[in-house]
């Protein structure tokens, strides 16, 4: 096991690494327990070369003070909750806002902003442990939360989150990595060709926010069911055109909690393709609209529509719509959700 100690430094007290695993085929991931966030993966293309295809910083310092989703774990709710409300048990709850009318991603210091505990590390596998205590950006309970990274000889990068809590509550993690898969910081995604295993997707308002209405993919600009170049449909005017892609599709499976092939993304000059799996319902298409010039590793600059973030998740705003996948987790219960991002060429 490889830990970077030369970069270490501490934050509120609690030791930052970066944590580096390996496989058999050259492959590497680097982790820090800041934010449990993936900083560089190194993928071969299809003549055997090695890039880093992960959107990310050269120190640990513009890890923690630059831009916070690069790779993170977002919670304790992934995505928009409506207006920062919900209710349980007719209690209601109110969240920070920090993103228009709604709370995002947890709020305004969620769980990619914490520093979490290294439970175990070995050259393949990290296990980082976060406590969240009652109240804490407006969520009720103790939630205590682990993130289980692992790189198999399979090319996969294999995340599996677990949680418990002592009190009802939501919960709806997901990992934000920008990939580029022609190396980051070497231009557009507009090129990657992208399918999505969904027939239905979710309708926003005006706010960002789910409705609650889903309708079929067929014949719309959403329809990803075939591979279709992201060039194609970015700048359509059910996205935002000029920004880009910024929703949830509704996963294919027969039974919730199956582990299903959630989509692929495929960049034909490098030849590299990526996989993801998930046992989440949803799966958040984000071509890094709101990436303006970001100064990023080996000194290369990030732009809009310069990454894809394939984020499995619950369905955002789900505390407020009941037909939705419940996010609610009960004591005695466990969050128990995979997310698996596997390269090939």
């Amino acid at each position: 096991m490889k830990t970077a100690q030369e970069l270490q430094i501490e934050l509120d007290g609690k030791p930052v690494s970066l944590y580096t695993l390996f496989n058999k085929n050259g492959m590497s991931v680097d982790i820090t327990n800041y934010g449990a966030k993936i900083v560089r993966l190194y993928a071969p293309d299809k003549n055997g070369r090695f890039d880093d295809v992960v959107l990310g910083f050269d120190t640990l310092e513009e890890v923690i003070e630059k831009e916070i989703y690069f790779g993170a774990i977002c919670g304790r709710f992934a995505n928009r909750i409506k207006d920062g409300k919900f209710s349980i048990n007719g209690v209601e709850y109110t969240l920070p806002i920090n993103n228009g009318t709604n709370s995002l991603h947890g709020g305004v210091h969620g769980f990619n902003e914490k520093v979490w505990t290294v439970k175990s590390a070995s050259e393949t596998e990290l296990a980082l442990e976060l406590f969240s205590p009652d109240g804490e950006e407006g969520y009720p309970g103790n939630l205590t939360v682990t993130a289980t990274y692992s790189l198999t000889d399979e090319n996969e990068v294999k995340i599996h989150y677990e949680a418990t809590t002592d009190k009802a509550t939501v919960i709806g993690l997901t990992n934000h990595s920008y990939f580029n898969l022609k190396g980051a910081g070497n231009g557009t995604i507009k090129n990657h060709v992208l399918q999505i295993n969904a027939d239905f997707y979710t309708v926003l308002d005006e706010s960002f926010a789910l409705t609650g209405e889903i309708r079929p993919v067929e014949g719309t600009p959403f329809d990803f069911r075939q591979p279709t170049v992201v060039g194609e449909r970015i700048d359509d005017e059910v996205y935002v055109p000029g920004w880009g892609i910024d929703n949830n599709w509704c996963l294919r499976k027969e039974q919730a909690g199956d582990c299903v092939l959630a989509g692929t993304v495929y960049e034909p000059v490098s030849g590299r393709k990526m996989e993801v799996l998930t046992t989440q319902p949803g799966m958040q298409i984000y071509t890094g609209n709101w990436i303006d010039k970001v100064t990023g590793k080996d000194g290369k600059i990030y732009d809009r529509q310069d990454a894809i973030c394939l984020e499995t998740q619950g369905f955002p705003n789900s505390p407020n719509i009941p037909f939705f996948p419940s996010p609610v987790l009960h004591p005695g219960q466990k969050y128990d959700e995979w997310c698996v991002y596997k390269f090939s060429v």
